[in-house]
């Protein structure tokens, strides 16, 4: 049996900003939801966060977590007074305890399963996780024997020169044999430079203690500046995008493509460069994305391609074409073998199996029948200064040039529309609607000069 305990309290004074640091985005989602996710696996009894610093706002942004209890910090002295802070909420619990930093978005399910196996096999007091970094600086060092038990733990701004040599870092994660450690958390001193309790002094105290190495170190990269965060997500990236190629997905320049974790891919879809795929997005085998586009909470089915196109919020069926540069936005669903074609945008309208809208051309809050042909310069007014109004056109209507149809208005079957039209009148099926001035041609009229007169074509 274990609890969870995520250290949330901190103001991450160096990201500059007036959002807590856990909150800050990763792909997508927060660095505490991350690591919330990472756990999961795990089935741990309770899941606790410990907050402080803009906390209702912490807590507030994890509210869909129904499982998540919040501990309040109310003055942040340390991880080892954070930890004090669960004394009165776990006065009779026997198991053991998992405490982890709310800043670690990297950790694998796998790593922690690997650490909680061996602190129950050694029956260790307490175990930790930690890594040989290339680079140690900022991190507290351990001190181990040959046998992986710690003797000796210090924190960066406490070590000598010496002890600054060693490269074996403490990455803040920990499993406590919780008894073991409510005995110790009472005392802790803040004796150093900091003057803060450190959970680390509690380490040493409650009995044997194992340190288990994490193979690769860029999982436990904690966030403290936007450089750690933008150096994350591309760690979290590289991962992402070697699943996909191997999974028979072609990236074509993988480092200027960007995919979130939530996307679902199918082999032989092929994504070009400069391509972003964002969401709850599914792309099904055959389809060719890209190259400039995203692509953002949407359904794409099989064989279908977009090209220098948004598209976000919609669903497009099997061989359907997008772009260039179309934008597709607010629930739009287009049918089968429809083109969007060059500058078309749709927003909130469906399009029947085999439709077109090739150019110039926007359709709000419509329905469109099957094989319509939407001209050239169509629009359809749907805003009428306070309230947006439908738009229904049907089956293998057509739609001239420069045609605008002003909502709410019904095009039936078979309509074709005269380019220039301005249809404010529902059309009945099978007609032709003819909404515009009639031509009128003067001849002769051109201006009349006489022999002396000149004129000034520039002014």
């Amino acid at each position: 049996m274990v609890v969870v305990a995520i250290l949330a309290a901190g103001r991450g004074t160096r990201m500059k900003s007036g959002l807590p640091k856990v909150l800050h985005s990763l792909g997508g989602r927060s660095l505490l939801e991350r690591v919330i996710e990472s756990v999961e696996p795990l089935s741990p009894s309770r899941q606790i966060a410990i907050v402080g610093y803009q906390s209702e706002q912490v807590k507030t942004a994890m509210h869909s977590i129904s499982n998540l209890e919040f501990v309040e910090q109310t003055v942040q002295l340390g991880t080892g007074h954070a930890i004090q802070q669960l004394l009165p909420y776990l006065q009779d619990y026997t198991g053991d305890l998992l405490v982890l930093n709310g800043d670690l978005p990297l950790i694998r399910s796998e790593t922690l399963q690997q650490m909680l196996q061996t602190h129950a096999q050694n029956q260790n007091a307490a175990t930790i996780l930690t890594s040989h970094l290339p680079d140690p600086t900022g991190y507290g060092r351990v001190f181990c024997n040959d046998r992986n038990i710690v003797q000796q733990m210090v924190e960066h701004k406490d070590c000598s020169a010496a002890q600054r040599q060693n490269h074996r870092i403490n990455a803040g994660v920990y499993c406590f044999r919780w008894q073991n450690l409510a005995q110790v958390l009472p005392y802790l001193q803040a004796n150093n430079v900091q003057k803060e309790y450190y959970l680390t002094d509690a380490v040493t105290q409650v009995g044997q203690v194992m340190a288990v190495d994490v193979e690769d170190y860029q999982e436990i990269l904690g966030i403290n500046d936007r450089l750690q965060l933008a150096i994350a997500y591309e760690i979290l990236q590289r991962r992402v995008k070697e699943k996909w190629m191997l999974a028979g997905v072609t990236l074509i320049d993988p480092t200027s493509i960007t995919i979130d974790e939530t996307v679902e891919l199918q082999s032989d879809v092929i994504i070009e460069p400069q391509t972003h795929l964002r969401g709850n997005t599914v792309i099904k085998t055959g389809s060719h994305i890209g190259p400039g586009s995203l692509i953002e909470n949407s359904q794409l089915a099989e064989n279908v391609t977009v090209q220098y196109s948004v598209v976000t919020d919609s669903t497009v069926k099997a061989g359907s074409r997008i772009g260039p540069y179309a934008h597709l936005r607010g629930q739009v669903q287009v049918g089968a073998g429809c083109r969007v074609g060059n500058f078309v945008e749709l927003k909130n309208t469906q399009l029947g199996d085999r439709t077109n809208a090739a150019h110039l051309s926007y359709l709000g809050d419509s329905v469109v029948g099957n094989q319509v042909n939407i001209g050239a310069g169509t629009i359809t007014a749907n805003y009428d200064g306070v309230k947006k109004h439908p738009t229904k056109i049907g089956d293998r209507t057509k739609t001239g040039a420069n045609s605008v149809l002003v909502a709410p208005v019904i095009l039936g079957n078979d309509v074709y529309v005269a380019a220039g039209s301005t249809i404010s009148q529902n059309v009945p099926d099978d007609a032709l609607a003819i909404a515009r001035s009639r031509q009128v041609v003067k001849l002769g009229w051109r201006r009349k000069t006489n022999a002396n007169e000149t004129i000034d074509r520039h002014k």
